[in-house]
């Protein structure tokens, strides 16, 4: 059915529960998994008098890199092949939405599945904005997982750095 399957990733309980989604259709359908953690640095950052953008995106490249190895480890633990990655957003307040459809375009995938509710940086808060925007703008099939309830997805522990 599915050949490769997307999965952005962001330390949130609801892409957690995403992933856990993306991980058992995998495992199902023989698919390949890619979470994907996209860096992000807002760009108030940029703007902020005397502040360093250079500190978030460390901090947002660090947390992508302890994402992605735990996400490796989840998939090797369930026997699904793949390749986590992180990948920075185009430019400083770019559209993360058009960065995970970028990544979907070039790795070949045929599915994406989201959280409808994430955390970004330092706990800010998108409330869907990010899977609204892809939804409206996807070239493939979008499975959206919602936050805040208790879904029938098996329970993958990915912690948060």
């Amino acid at each position: 059915m599915y050949q490769r399957i997307l999965a952005p990733i962001d330390g949130s309980e609801t892409a957690q529960r995403a992933l856990g989604f993306a991980l058992s259709l995998a495992r199902e359908t023989g698919a390949e998994l890619i979470p994907l953690f996209v860096i992000d640095v807002p760009i108030v950052a940029y703007e902020a008098p005397g502040f360093d953008p250079s500190i978030v995106r460390d901090a947002l490249q660090q947390q992508g890199e302890q994402l992605k190895a735990e996400s490796q480890a989840l998939m090797q633990s369930e026997n699904v092949r793949g390749t986590a990655r992180v990948v920075e957003a185009d430019a400083p307040g770019g559209t993360v939405a058009e960065r995970i459809l970028e990544e979907a375009r070039a790795t070949g995938c045929d599915l994406i599945v989201m959280g409808t509710h994430g955390r970004r940086g330092v706990k800010r808060f998108l409330l869907g904005s990010v899977a609204e925007r892809l939804v409206r703008m996807s070239f493939c099939p979008v499975l959206l997982v919602p936050g805040g309830v208790e879904a029938a997805a098996p329970k993958h522990e990915v912690m948060a750095a």
